[in-house]
């Protein structure tokens, strides 16, 4: 242990993401946070120091801040800047350095036949090739999904908006509506084709209880605002899409193929040049907002994919299962139930350098037969764990009684340069109410991992939080 930093009365749903903000060769750690839904806090945004875990900055904000920063530098002074968006809305660009806010969106748009809708919630947001001629990128991101609405309900549902945001003043250079008017919760992603000189785009419509859709465009129709060129990829009913996709090339061809979980636990292996299904699979009885980590988990060359699902019907999940399926085939090639329900996805890496990926999760032991419906388990514990798929065996990594971890994601890398794996994550004080935030504990912890190459995915989204799998 590093360092361990505790702050009081507030929580995250967000994920950390490294850059070295104070200029001392060392990587720092920004990630939203925030006190309980629908309340202010003073700690909506933080930077926290990687060599000493002192706080360098904090940023309010009017609610939840639970998306994972885009980092980019934009005030030309060396040090990216940090781009973080939540709920009541919450979009903010702010100076790297010293948190102070360059710009923020504010929802005035009551009378535009589009915006209107862009009042909820924000994702994350992905980098984009610059569009207005700055010589900067842009951010693709999307606004949708009213927390107020009753499930398995269609009142009071909007469309979700995807949006193009100018990272250097914050304008909207464009904006249009989800293709079949449903809300959406999935943050988008850009990809490029071989010999292609369009990006695409990939987003997702539905809810828990909203039947949606997955779509493919291109980044010129969203820019034209005609969205309703996408096209429909993979369809749940019932269920929509809200996990981003991971981007991998299972087919071997050059192009990125599209790796998709339903909410409904459908998964889907999309061809990244065709768009046909190349395998399909259901996990029965289960719901899924967690992504697929991408990494080598069998003897092949060919990526494969870790997740996991909760059991029942939120919000009386049961348990959780832990889900490996092999790229090549579609098969499930890994399968356990270790603790409860979670909403925290895993990251990978070869600890061992046995040529076969692990992969490190968050884990919350308590009686599951309690569900998420507001009863308090007498006992709880957070562990995080590495998962070895050859052996089927696990490693607890670390571990902490009256503590849980819902829904961050851990991040994997070299945070001072000495050649070994850090790992960062976050804890959460219980007492007994799973959603309440009553406290958190962020922990930098060097292990005696020697870094052979730096981490593919080794955070919310991949280490470059834009959802490709690029092995090294």
């Amino acid at each position: 242990m590093i360092w361990d930093k505790n702050l009081y009365r507030i929580g995250s749903q967000s994920s950390p993401r490294a850059a070295d903000l104070n200029q001392d060769g060392i990587l720092d750690i920004v990630m939203g946070a925030g006190a309980n839904e629908y309340q202010h806090s003073e700690y909506g945004v933080i930077a926290i120091d990687g060599k000493t875990g002192e706080l360098l900055w904090n940023q309010e904000a009017p609610d939840q801040v639970y998306g994972a920063a885009t980092l980019y530098d934009v005030t030309n002074d060396g040090i990216k800047d940090v781009f973080i968006g939540g709920r009541s809305p919450h979009f903010k660009a702010l100076d790297g350095k010293t948190g102070k806010i360059l710009w923020e969106y504010h929802y005035a748009h009551q009378t535009d036949s589009l915006l209107k809708h862009a009042r909820f919630n924000f994702n994350n947001s992905v980098l984009i090739p610059d569009q207005n001629g700055d010589g900067l990128h842009e951010l693709l991101t999307v606004n949708g999904g009213n927390s107020k609405a009753n499930p398995n309900s269609e009142v009071n549902r909007f469309p979700g908006v995807l949006m193009v945001f100018d990272a250097k003043n914050g304008n909207i250079l464009a904006a249009d509506t989800m293709p079949d008017g449903r809300e959406s919760y999935m943050s988008p992603l850009c990809f490029s084709k071989p010999e292609e000189k369009e990006l695409s785009i990939l987003f997702g419509t539905g809810g828990e209880t909203i039947s949606g859709n997955l779509y493919v465009a291109k980044l010129s129709d969203l820019m034209a605002k005609k969205l309703s060129n996408a096209k429909v990829i993979a369809s749940e009913t019932g269920h929509g899409f809200i996990a981003p996709p991971s981007l991998a090339d299972i087919s071997k061809d050059g192009y990125l193929d599209i790796i998709a979980i339903s909410h409904g636990s459908t998964a889907f292996a999309i061809d990244g040049k065709t768009h046909s299904v190349r395998w399909q699979r259901k996990i029965d009885n289960t719901e899924c907002s967690n992504s697929f980590a991408v990494g080598f988990f069998t003897a092949d060359d060919i990526p494969d994919f870790f997740t996991f699902v909760s059991k029942g019907l939120w919000p009386n999940s049961t348990g959780s299962l832990q889900i490996m399926i092999d790229g090549n085939t579609g098969k499930v090639a890994y399968l356990d139930s270790m603790g409860c329900t979670g909403f925290s996805s895993p990251v990978v890496y070869d600890i061992n350098d046995d040529g076969i990926d692990e992969a490190i999760i968050s884990i919350n032991e308590f009686d599951c037969a309690l569900g998420f419906a507001g009863k308090s388990p007498t006992t709880m514990e957070s562990r995080l764990i590495a998962i070895h798929f050859q052996q089927h065996t696990f490693q607890v990594i670390d571990q902490l009684p009256g503590f849980k971890n819902i829904f961050t994601t851990p991040w994997l890398g070299d945070v001072d340069d000495d050649g070994y794996l850090d790992i960062v994550h976050c804890q959460y004080f219980n007492r007994g109410d799973l959603l309440s935030f009553l406290g958190m504990r962020i922990k930098r912890i060097d292990t005696p991992i020697k870094m052979r190459k730096p981490p593919v995915w080794g955070a919310y989204m991949g280490s470059n939080g834009d959802g490709i799998f690029s092995p090294n």
